[in-house]
Order: C-alpha cells, then sequence, then structure tokens
C-alpha cells in the first residue's frame, strides 16, 4: 500500500520546480493531486501561453495517477477559497495542503522598491495563510461535527528564511514569517486533527538556477534535483507523519530538523532597574554565554 493511497492532495505552484516534483511523487504514492500554478514568470510577471498545471496533470495521468489543474493566485481571497472547494467538490475531501508557490524579486534592501516588497509578502506570506486559512475552516467545521480529521499542512520556508541571504531581504523575511506560521499553526490547529510542518528545500530550480547553482544539471546523480525532497514532504503530508511544527531543511538525499529562537543565559542585576553601561555589561555576557548564530548566506 502506498504511503497516500487515496488521500486528497493540494500542491501549489506545482507547475514547475519543487511543486511538480512533489504533485508527481504524490501521484505515484496514490494521492488525487490538485495542480495549482498560475502560470507565472520566475519573478511574478508573464506568464505562458500553456498551462503548466495542465502539463503536470498529464504527466500524473500519463503514469495512472489521477490528478486536475487549478489556475488561482493563492493570494487571492476568493480565488484560494475556491481552491480549496474544488478538492471538496472533485474528489470527496481535502486531506493535505502543500504550500510551495512563490516568485522572486531579489535587490539589495537600501535599493528595494515598496512594489517588490509589498509582492514577495503577498505571494510568499499571504499565498500561505489564504489558503490554509480556507483549508482549516473546512477541517474546523468536520471536526466539529464529529467527523475524524487527519489533516496535514505542509508549507516552504528556505535556508534564507532561517539563516538571511545576501540580496534576498524581502523573500528571507517572508520565508521566515512562514516558519513562524507554520509553528503557530501546529500551536493551534492540533485539537482539530491537523499537523502543520514546514520544510527549507535546496534545489535547483527556475527560482535558483543562476543564483546558487548553475542552470544545468550535472550528468548523472544531481544532489540539487527537487525531486530529492519530495519524499520528505510526501511522508509530511501523509497520515504517517507524528510530528507536527517542525521546520526540515532537505537536499541530496538528506534531511536535518531546523530548530527556531533559543533564550541565551539570562543575566540580573537583581531586582533594580539596570544603568545603560549594565545593559551593554548584561548583553556582552549574555552574547558570550549563547551559541553563534549561522551566518547570513553570503556574507563577507
Amino acid at each position: 500500500m502506498a504511503s497516500c493511497d487515496g488521500r486528497v492532495v493540494i500542491v501549489t505552484g506545482a507547475g514547475r520546480g519543487l511543486g511538480r516534483a512533489h504533485a508527481l511523487e504524490f501521484a505515484a504514492e496514490g494521492a488525487h493531486v490538485i495542480v495549482n500554478d498560475l502560470g507565472v514568470g520566475r519573478e511574478g510577471d508573464g506568464g505562458t501561453p500553456e498551462s503548466p498545471a495542465e502539463e503536470v496533470v498529464a504527466e500524473i495521468k500519463a503514469l495512472g495517477g489521477t490528478a486536475v489543474a487549478n489556475g488561482a493566485d493563492v493570494a487571492d481571497w476568493e480565488q484560494a477559497g475556491a481552491m480549496i472547494q474544488q478538492a471538496v467538490d472533485t474528489y470527496g475531501r481535502l486531506d493535505t495542503l502543500v504550500c510551495n508557490a512563490g516568485f522572486l524579486r531579489d535587490r539589495m534592501l537600501a535599493s528595494m522598491s515598496e512594489d517588490e516588497w509589498d509582492l514577495i509578502m503577498r505571494v510568499h506570506l499571504k499565498g500561505h495563510f489564504a489558503p490554509a486559512r480556507h483549508a482549516i475552516a473546512y477541517w474546523r467545521d468536520m471536526a466539529k461535527a464529529g467527523t475524524p480529521v487527519d489533516a496535514r499542512v505542509v508549507n516552504t520556508s528556505s535556508g534564507a528564511g532561517l539563516n538571511g541571504s545576501i540580496g534576498q531581504g524581502n523573500y528571507a523575511t517572508a520565508k521566515a514569517g512562514i516558519a513562524l506560521l507554520t509553528v503557530q499553526q501546529a500551536a493551534e490547529w492540533g485539537r482539530y486533527g491537523v499537523r502543520s510542518n514546514a520544510v527549507a528545500p535546496d534545489a535547483r530550480t527556475r527560482m535558483t538556477a543562476g543564483v546558487f547553482y548553475d542552470a544545468d544539471a550535472p550528468e548523472g546523480w544531481d544532489e540539487k534535483d527537487p525531486g530529492n525532497v519530495s519524499p520528505l514532504v510526501c511522508w509530511l503530508g501523509s497520515t504517517d507523519c507524528d510530528v507536527t511544527g517542525r521546520i526540515f531543511e532537505a537536499t541530496a538525499g538528506q534531511l536535518n530538523v531546523c530548530d527556531g529562537w533559543q533564550k541565551g543565559p539570562v543575566e540580573s542585576v537583581g531586582d533594580r532597574k539596570m544603568t545603560v553601561a549594565e545593559a551593554r555589561d548584561l548583553a556582552h555576557s549574555s552574547i558570550a554565554g549563547a551559541p553563534e548564530p549561522a551566518p547570513v548566506y553570503g556574507a563577507s
């Protein structure tokens, strides 16, 4: 029996790259897949006359799986709600939501425009919140009606969101928000039978090719193939997943869990107000006793 037999799974941004790999993996594991993609370019503009979502649906069907296409803008409230409803109307329910859609508008913070900031916050942060908000409304209603729920949300953060990335301040900030959104969802939604986790993938995609990696994959084993991340996403979206509120980095046949902000040593002057000079000394003392932060990607 495959790990996701009969589960109904939405994958956003599934026309290319990581999302496409996730959709194919879920289908191979027996899921019914709603393949969402708006069809825009790497920076959220333009698009293609053909539907990348339809192309992935055709791939899945050719392999014997079941899938339907969806062209919703995941950051549009009404379209996100209609996408959730499409899953329910087509397959009778929704079991797993994989939020993956996004694009880049890279710029150093000192040169970044308001639009470049707002667009990235919209597609990544709201594009994760809106579909999940409609999904939890559906699952919460089921739980309150006494219907058992065993649902999963899989979000997409990034190493940039965990460590920062020079020239990607908007993207890194949004991805950091997604990591915390995951923790928040897990804390609030467990009572309804929903587990929420996130991945921070390291893979060669349209977004990373030419920025972090060569555009062309090497001959033989490609450690940055997006498909290397998909088994983890598939497990996180399955009934077998027994963890929640965790963020995992994944690449090249390996993974590791990532820890969030942790408190360093508490330093005190006792039961009185500290002076400015004492605040300086206490800060240095606490820093000295804490682990060194991970370096920002691209920092010299």
